[in-house]
């Protein structure tokens, strides 16, 4: 007999596990660009197309998984999508032309892209919505943290074994994923049954004016998210003259801050009952701070760090928010098929943001590209506005199925 006190938390850790080894490819590779370039003979703008390929194979399937999971429940899912970003990293260690490369790369992302929903259709169904807010901060810094060890990890491993080491690596931690998934992963006893009518529901899900202005929330303040970690080194070396090593340690203090700002609102929502209240909240200051940033960029360095740092922290500390969100106010058994929708949502602002921001930087300077951030957030709080959400106390209703057949089967 399953004991879902303790068992939960073996979910949750192999549900993090999983994510960190896909962020380890989806953000880790840009740490060893110059590696990459050397190896398959790119330019910078090549280099980057071959690792924006990876993004692009998950825009084209975190809904199907997501809807996948809903129908076939996590476990399955996420071990085929692991095996298979496995195998897929693993064929790119034997390749050296990069149009094979980039094909295999778009697959990993494809692959890849079962962990978003599904892991967290996992915690939604073990946790219960008083301590699911903590439970999903703790998957979200898996991603952060996951691209921080690969960050470390890839350019040494580049150095002693090259560049066919690196994908053995990725491959090696996606396998290992999919193996404690595959071991590991159960549903609780108590597991409403699955939905039996897929295609209904997958509009039900299309159509819902609430998870539709999330979904637009979400991708306005990716916005702000990577104008501020995507830009903060140019802004303070390249803008203000700060050493570039001064400059990178401050972007490292971001990213931790951001980790525990994730922690740390998953237990404030958890505390207070609500997701969206402490999202608007964020989405206010994340506002806030970069309006104080466009203004202290006239200042001294010092200043505009102190306006910064915190501003692009904040901006990347409200995902945990938005993806628990998006579960709870999911129609009844389509909790991975709406975080799927958000995610979406979210890919494709982070897809744009960089050539925004560097566009608006080159044609009306750094302080109007830190204020576009600003106005990205205040959009965002507007489509916020108003928004309601089911009482947290409520057990996953997102995740029952409410079919005739289900209740059938129930009773």
């Amino acid at each position: 007999m399953v004991d879902a006190t303790r068992y939960r938390w073996v979910v949750l850790a192999v549900g993090t596990l999983a994510q960190a080894s896909t962020a380890a490819y989806f953000l880790g590779l840009a740490a060893v660009t110059p590696a990459l370039r050397e190896y398959f003979g790119l330019s910078l703008t090549q280099v980057g197309l071959l690792i924006g390929v990876i993004s692009a194979g998950i825009v084209g399937t975190l809904f199907a998984w997501g809807a996948a999971a809903d129908r076939f429940g996590e476990r399955g899912v996420m071990a085929i999508g692991l095996f298979g970003a496995a195998g897929a990293l693993a064929a790119t260690a034997f390749v050296t032309r990069p149009v094979t490369a980039g094909v295999l790369l778009a697959l990993s992302g494809a692959f890849g892209a079962s962990v978003n929903a599904a892991s967290g259709r996992a915690v939604l169904t073990w946790f219960p919505a008083r301590r699911r807010g903590l439970a999903m901060a703790v998957r979200q810094t898996s991603v952060p943290v996951g691209a921080a060890v690969a960050a470390v990890a890839l350019p040494t491993i580049a150095d002693t074994g090259g560049i066919p080491a690196v994908f053995v690596a990725l491959a090696v931690g996606c396998l290992v994923a999919a193996i404690a998934v595959a071991v590991w992963v159960r549903e609780p006893p108590d597991a409403p049954a699955r939905d039996s009518r897929p295609t209904s529901r997958v509009r039900t899900v299309l159509a819902d004016r609430r998870l539709q202005r999330l979904s637009v929330a979400g991708a306005l303040l990716v916005v702000s998210q990577f104008i501020g970690s995507v830009f903060l080194v140019e802004i303070l070396h390249t803008g203000h003259g700060m050493s570039l090593a001064a400059a990178g340690t401050l972007l490292a203090a971001t990213q931790v801050l951001s980790a525990a700002g994730r922690l740390g609102n998953g237990v404030w929502s958890d505390r207070v009952g609500s997701r969206l209240g402490p999202l608007r909240i964020v989405a206010l200051a994340v506002a806030i701070g970069f309006a104080l940033s466009a203004a202290a960029y006239a200042g001294p360095t010092w200043l505009l760090a102190a306006a910064l740092v915190p501003a692009a922290a904040l901006a990347v500390s409200w995902n945990g928010l938005v993806f628990t969100a998006a579960g709870e106010l999911a129609p009844p058994g389509r909790a991975a098929t709406a975080m799927a929708v958000s995610n979406t949502a979210n890919y494709v602002g982070a897809a744009v943001t960089p050539a925004l921001g560097g566009a608006i930087a080159d044609a009306a300077g750094w302080p109007a590209m830190l204020a576009t951030g600003s106005v990205a957030a205040v959009v965002a709080t507007l489509a916020l506005r108003g928004l309601r959400e089911p009482a947290t106390d409520q057990p996953a209703r997102c995740l029952a199925a409410t079919t005739p057949q289900n209740s059938r089967s129930r009773s």
